[in-house]
């Protein structure tokens, strides 16, 4: 009896070694991509997006969608694979577009298999920056970091530490509206220069001017010291202090020409008490805005992340 089991149990487990190597091999074999896209609600929109995947050969690993009831809009992210190695991602967005032109989408395609790359600005603060770091250098964020800016020299050993350019964009206090604009210019050279999909303001205390707002939309993040919409502005932990609030939080958002007002895209928060004060408020919160930044920019780089109006809809 106990030897038939052991083969029984030899069997399952050589059968399962199989299976799990099988589909091991069938996502290295193929490539992945991503689709995102928006339109008005309408019947049929997963209907013919599925039906158009099935019908050049791609196999769907996973779907979300949404339909917001007050914008009516409609939101979907499909991650799925390619079966056809004949056709390539050009292909597909060649062909998609006839169907998203029918159904006046924004959409967008992207290859799974691409990490974005991400360039950082920070000012004198660096949690978020080393946590970023930290998270990129152990594989939690599959990302490139090719360049990383700030107005001072503080980071510049951590980031030849982890082989990342630094760029030293000097702007000091009170400087004038051409000196801004200038060092902007630069910034946005380094931009282009690196092909960045996405900046990450990890505590760069400068607010950036409507012109580079604009430029960056839909791929900037800020990280707020604040559960916005409160305490927005400077000293936030100082705020709540004074207000004796109960719970301090973080909040990222895409960077907009309105100050702490870009859509947000993840929040958290932590329980404090009146026997704490402002330093100890800091402390507790510089944790929050790592775990929530970072939350953010994963979020981003797996195209999770759909802009609706003022606000995102965000697929876990």
């Amino acid at each position: 009896m106990l030897c038939m089991q052991a083969c029984d149990n030899s069997a399952f487990s050589l059968r399962l070694q199989r299976q799990i190597i099988a589909y091991t091999t069938y996502h290295m074999s193929y490539p992945e991509y991503i689709l995102t896209l928006s339109c008005l609600d309408q019947r049929g929109i997963v209907h013919r997006v599925s039906g158009f995947l099935a019908d050049h050969g791609c196999n769907i690993i996973d779907s979300a969608q949404f339909g917001d009831a007050q914008s009516q809009l409609f939101f979907m992210r499909v991650h799925f694979s390619s079966d056809d190695a004949s056709i390539s991602d050009q292909d597909l967005r060649a062909q998609f577009s006839t169907l998203a032109d029918t159904m006046q989408m924004h959409w967008q395609l992207h290859d799974a298999g691409k990490k974005p790359r991400m360039m950082l600005m920070v000012s004198k603060i660096g949690h978020c920056l080393n946590d970023l770091l930290f998270r990129y250098k152990s594989g939690l964020l599959p990302v490139e970091i090719p360049a990383i800016v700030s107005n001072h020299t503080d980071f510049y050993q951590l980031a030849a530490s982890y082989n990342i350019p630094f760029h030293h964009l000097p702007l000091a206090a009170g400087a004038s509206a051409q000196a801004k604009q200038a060092q902007e210019a630069r910034v946005m050279e380094i931009v282009e220069a690196n092909n960045i999909d996405l900046v990450v303001l990890a505590r760069y205390m400068q607010i950036l001017s409507p012109s580079m707002c604009t430029a960056l939309t839909g791929r900037a993040i800020n990280i707020h010291h604040s559960f916005l919409p409160s305490f927005k502005g400077a000293k936030p932990y100082y705020q709540a202090h004074d207000r004796g609030v109960k719970l301090i939080g973080a909040t990222a958002h895409f960077v907009t020409g309105d100050l702490d007002e870009g859509p947000i895209i993840e929040q958290d928060v932590a329980r404090v008490d009146h026997a704490m004060d402002p330093e100890t408020l800091t402390a507790i919160g510089r944790d929050v805005e790592c775990v929530v930044l970072a939350r953010a920019v994963k979020c981003f780089i797996e195209h999770r992340i759909l802009l609706n109006g003022h606000k995102t809809v965000v697929f876990k």
